[in-house]
């Protein structure tokens, strides 16, 4: 349906990207030519994940194990991805945490839990990405 080449020349972040969604995100870009990061806090999981998609795509995709929970953490991975790759053009929020637990049984910690990753990860990531951006005058895509 698209050009293999559609996403030549951009660089992606997905959040979560290790499995689920995010893995079918990033296996969908580096498909069409991105240069795809995933992040998560599985490190293991991750770096299956970028062998099995960069045999299946040829792309180039590459693993950074990181808590999106902790602020410093996610400033230096982007940091990081900046200074060795060049500036992302874009972001995919869908890390996302799950307790499989009835609404009624789901402690306030595990509740503190989950929120942690989709609310304050989220920000965290977007925070560090577009403040880049801003400052270096860069444009990109968003998507949570």
């Amino acid at each position: 349906m698209f050009k293999d080449s559609l996403l030549t020349g951009q660089r992606i972040l997905v959040t979560g990207g290790g499995s689920g969604l995010g893995r079918e995100f990033s296996e969908a870009f580096a498909a069409l030519g991105a240069e795809v990061h995933i992040c998560g806090r599985r490190g293991s999981v991750l770096e299956k994940t970028a062998v099995e998609i960069v045999e299946k795509t040829g792309g180039q995709i590459f693993a950074h194990t990181v808590d999106i929970r902790d602020a410093g953490a996610v400033d230096k991975m982007i940091d990081g991805i900046w200074h060795e790759s060049g500036p992302l053009t874009g972001l995919v929020n869908n890390a996302a945490g799950q307790i499989m637990s009835p609404t009624n049984k789901l402690s306030t910690r595990g509740f503190d839990a989950v929120a942690a990753t989709v609310f304050n990860g989220t920000y965290y990531t977007t925070h560090s990405v577009g403040r880049r951006w801003i400052d270096e005058g860069l444009k990109g895509n968003v998507i949570s």
